[in-house]
């Protein structure tokens, strides 16, 4: 049995034309993914595996579908308890909790909205989450730092009346989450809900000033069967793996949502931090069946070292949130056999292209636009640009659309997402005569230098095939002459030591591979690159300690 079944008249196609062409899916009245993907796959095959949990500290535990449905039944029933209803907010501080998987299917269940946040922000990013969603309740995990940062919210927040924690020990100072809810009874009324109503929100930044709020509406798991099915080819009864933090939206992409509908056990990897050789073992150990993880996690397994037999059980290794080189795609093809297959979208949406199984991959391409949206790429005068011509991606709206957000709000200001009928992204890219797309950069990452508009992405992954290099990063540092300069942020392989000559050869090195202008004028030395949770590079960080650092 497949659920997919009831929202698409046609999954499987033979050509990416008639992907394109056919691919539809069917909305039903007032979806609930608790309801309608959850209980029914619990009431369909109640011993179907929903998640395989495990962490470096030796815990494991796998729940079926039927597990997380009646858990989180007890779950929304508590949180009734406390007040929580339709339309209420309420922020998890989770990393990779178990716990994450049912509490977010709780509030779906009672129609309350899931406010994901990360456990990376400080208390004045929580705060700010806080009153611009005006939520009515905090859970998060029993961790000192995230404890020292959610202390004084209580004395901050107005509309804050409740705080959880998710732990191992015994809460005495906030609610006991896990003692306090098994003691409540099964949830079970109807839910007053439409398709239009809020479900989830991320917080996304833009060029400066506070994130703002995407909002997306009850049907926005739908618009993930395309990043389930079709980017990560997940398969119903395997196990798939998406290493994300469940604070950001590549978690939503690859972790619940799409892969639930279609029928995969997720595999809930939660290390507290990343190590390659540990997750090369537990890969080794759980089998997972396909594979997204970003392309700095591919690029540390290749440096820990790798062998095809440990990811004997794979088959389809997919990526995303940067981009992927083809350095590194080259050499986990020569060891797997298998290309890593890209896909690219943003906290507002599921996937805008994917490189899709009917397409070769071609280095540095991001693929093709995703059939769930009419996607463009917009010139400076207005226009659409021809082939090569580099400009921003936007989508147009289109019959077929599904997960793409509602709309923001800022300052408790709601506001449409589209401008004059058109959705910018403020991502920039060209595409060639096929129709592939290429990823250039973010528009605010864009340097601009002596007149040239130089993207970070060429250079990076150029300087990534020094064999000094472990790992580089590219940002814009202000410059009285030349407007920016292009600087690179280093981290060397053990054995190599920073000195003149070695950043003389590095920007001989970008010189000999690409246009001599966009070599780095400016080459610093850190021992690590900040990062999420999830691997991506904090470029916003990165450039701040670039401009404080001599």
């Amino acid at each position: 049995m497949e659920l997919l079944d009831n929202y698409m008249p046609q999954t499987s196609f033979s050509s990416y034309e008639e992907f394109a062409e056919k691919f539809k899916i069917n909305v039903p009245e007032n979806f609930d993914f608790a309801r309608d993907i959850v209980d029914q796959w619990a009431q369909l095959e109640p011993e179907k595996k929903a998640l395989v949990y495990c962490d470096d500290n030796g815990f494991e535990r796998t729940f079926t579908f039927t597990e997380v449905s009646e858990r989180s039944k007890r779950m929304a029933q508590y949180f009734v308890s406390l007040g929580i209803g339709p339309g209420d907010r309420v922020i998890t501080l989770l990393r990779r909790r178990w716990e994450y998987w049912i509490i977010a299917v709780a509030l779906h269940r009672m129609g309350a909205v899931l406010v994901p946040a990360s456990i990376q922000l400080t208390t004045k990013d929580i705060s700010y989450r806080i009153d611009s969603a005006e939520a009515k309740m905090l859970i998060a995990i029993d961790d000192e730092f995230v404890r020292a940062q959610i202390a004084p919210l209580k004395d901050q927040c107005e509309t804050l009346h409740h705080i959880l924690i998710v732990g191992d020990s015994p809460v005495t100072d906030y609610h006991d989450f896990n003692n306090e809810y098994p003691e409540f009874d099964l949830y079970d009324q109807p839910v007053n809900r439409t398709n239009d109503d809020e479900m989830v929100i991320y917080f996304t930044s833009g060029t400066s000033g506070y994130p703002k709020m995407a909002i997306h509406n009850r049907t926005y798991p739908l618009g993930h069967i395309t990043t389930a099915k079709y980017m990560q080819r997940v398969l119903n009864n395997g196990l798939h793996l998406t290493q994300a933090d469940s604070g950001w939206a590549k978690f939503g992409w690859g972790n619940i949502y799409g892969q639930w509908i279609c029928g995969t056990a997720i595999f809930g990897y939660d290390p507290i931090r990343f190590d390659a050789g540990h997750f090369l073992e537990t890969i080794q150990k759980h089998r997972p069946t396909t594979i997204c993880v970003p392309p700095t996690m591919y690029r540390l397994m290749l440096h820990h070292g790798i062998e095809a037999k440990q990811f004997e059980s794979v088959t389809w290794f997919a990526t995303a949130g940067e981009p992927l080189s083809d350095e590194v795609n080259r050499e986990w093809k020569s060891i797997t056999g298998q290309d890593i297959h890209v896909g690219f979208g943003q906290s507002e949406g599921s996937p805008i292209c994917c490189t899709f199984e009917w397409l070769e991959v071609r280095p540095g391409s991001m693929g093709r636009p995703s059939p769930l949206y009419d996607v463009r790429i917009l010139a400076a005068d207005g226009g659409y640009c021809d082939a090569g011509e580099e400009g921003e991606i936007v989508i147009i709206p289109a019959e077929k659309q599904v997960g793409l957000l509602s709309k923001y709000s800022l300052n408790k200001e709601q506001f449409q997402p589209l401008q004059g009928g058109v959705y910018h992204t403020g991502d920039i890219a060209y595409k060639d005569t096929d129709g592939y797309f290429y990823y250039v950069c973010r528009n605010d990452d864009m340097i601009k230098s002596s007149g040239y508009r130089i993207g970070p992405y060429e250079i990076e992954s150029v300087l990534n095939t020094h064999p000094a290099v472990k790992e580089s990063a590219i940002v814009g540092v202000p410059d009285e002459i030349r407007g920016q300069l292009i600087c690179a942020i280093i981290v060397l392989h053990d054995g190599f030591a920073p000195s003149a000559e070695l950043t003389k050869e590095l920007q001989a090195h970008v010189k000999k591979n690409t246009a001599p202008y966009k070599y780095p004028r400016v080459v610093k030395y850190f021992h690590d690159i900040p990062k999420t949770t999830s691997g991506k590079i904090m470029r916003k960080d990165l450039k701040k300690l670039a401009e404080s650092i001599d």
